[in-house]
């Protein structure tokens, strides 16, 4: 297959059910000698967060001379960008020799009894695994979690450490309908004695996690308790058992990014015996390097865009803007997909300035009309920027909502607008 046969095969993959996700990846894995397990990982779960603190260790580890692998997902531009290898996503060849390599398996795995087709999502994973095992082997590799853990393809792990930055409420149809039932999915691809690293500090979130690490005799490290940030003139420090980094500063904005740093700070000491090269200078040095584009970004003094894609994230979002723009202006521009909680997302939005509402080129996108009343309903993002006076310093310009809608609209900025 070429690489347009390979994406037409994976999307004609029938969906699966989650119950025997594991399973299928084991399958295959146990019949490829386990790539997963031929490289060093740091696991990354949790609802909101897991993209900026893995991106936050990468720049870390990079810094320090070492080569990186990432996976995350879903891709949101270009399918190849949730394998990514030194900042350069997977070969269109690579990945389609990949996939016709494992064809046979998949065949053979499609009649195995009991285990229902595997999906597109979960092949992927096993190709990320076999890319980086056989084709581009990095130092270390960082993976984030499709959704949960539990039952999710990159169950399959032996980390290093597993980093949670947040719980919240989201995919509950699969996941449950409280963060304890949530945290018990993203909690499950804990490992027995493997590090345990989170911020949050919501009662049930804690007991079920560190019911799980006593469980496994793992070490736990929580923002507030083991990680402490002090604030400085020189930036932020970041402290806990395994020693003290002052002096750091992060180029994202808001409050939460240097809590995701600190959790990036304490996994790169944790796992510095296997990677000796990392030092409180080069931790500083990734710090300031990492970003993670379309959160919170400012692309210009006043155009910020952000993929505040559930509840949790709009909280991040509107406590920035109340700690740092009250003085603005705020022009507000929202586009979401439909398994969203709109009306609540919208309701926390319009208390910062109007709210402008419009759709995009996705199946699930939420189209004009199925909007709630009381907003201005704009039929392209482009037409809304057109009138925006974006040379006007009294005046934030926020486009916020899906990450998929952010990452057309960033694009297009980056394109046109500069």
């Amino acid at each position: 297959m070429n690489y347009l046969e390979m994406r037409q095969w994976l999307s004609s993959r029938p969906a699966s059910d989650l119950e025997n996700g594991v399973a299928r990846i084991n399958w295959l894995l146990e019949r490829l000698d386990n790539p997963q397990l031929q490289v060093p990982t740091v696991h990354f779960v949790g609802t909101n967060g897991k993209g900026s603190t893995l991106n936050a260790l990468q720049s870390i580890l990079r810094s320090s001379g070492y080569t990186v692998g990432r996976f995350t997902s879903p891709s949101i531009i270009d399918f190849r960008e949730q394998i990514v290898y030194q900042q350069e996503m997977i070969s269109e060849e690579d990945f389609a020799r990949i996939v016709t390599d494992l064809q046979p398996l998949i065949e053979d795995l499609d009649q195995t009894a009991g285990l229902d087709a595997i999906s597109e999502f979960e092949i992927v994973v096993v190709a990320m695994f076999v890319y980086f095992a056989h084709y581009q082997r990095p130092d270390i590799l960082l993976v984030e979690a499709g959704m949960g853990g539990l039952q999710d393809a990159t169950n399959v792990l032996a980390p290093l450490a597993v980093v949670c930055p947040s719980i919240g409420l989201d995919h509950q149809a699969f996941l449950g309908e409280t963060h304890a039932a949530i945290a018990h999915h993203k909690v499950a691809v804990l490992r027995e004695r493997v590090p345990l690293l989170y911020a949050t500090d919501q009662p049930e979130v804690v007991a079920v996690f560190e019911e799980q690490a006593r469980r496994f005799q793992s070490p736990t490290y929580a923002v507030g308790r083991e990680i402490l940030l002090e604030n400085s003139r020189a930036g932020f420090a970041v402290s806990s058992p395994l020693g003290r980094v002052e002096e750091l500063k992060v180029l994202m904005q808001g409050r939460h990014q240097e809590v995701n740093a600190a959790l990036a700070v304490t996994t790169a000491q944790l796992i510095k015996p296997y990677f000796p090269t990392i030092t409180n200078e080069t931790i500083r040095q990734g710090l300031s390097q990492a970003i993670w584009p379309g959160r919170l970004e400012l692309i210009r003094p006043n155009l910020m865009i952000d993929g505040a894609h559930n509840n949790e994230s709009i909280a991040v979002l509107t406590q920035l803007l109340e700690e740092k723009y009250a003085d603005r202006d705020i022009q507000i521009l929202f586009a979401a997909i439909n398994t969203k909680p709109v009306d609540q997302m919208l309701s926390q939005l319009s208390q910062f300035g109007p709210v402008s509402v419009t759709t995009f080129d996705d199946f699930r996108a939420v189209q004009l009309e199925d909007y709630p009343s009381g907003y201005e309903r704009v039929q392209t993002y482009q037409e809304w920027l057109e009138w925006a006076d974006l040379d006007n310093p009294e005046k934030l310009y926020l486009i916020t909502g899906s990450l998929y809608f952010i990452t057309h609209v960033r694009k297009y900025v980056l394109e046109k607008l500069f």
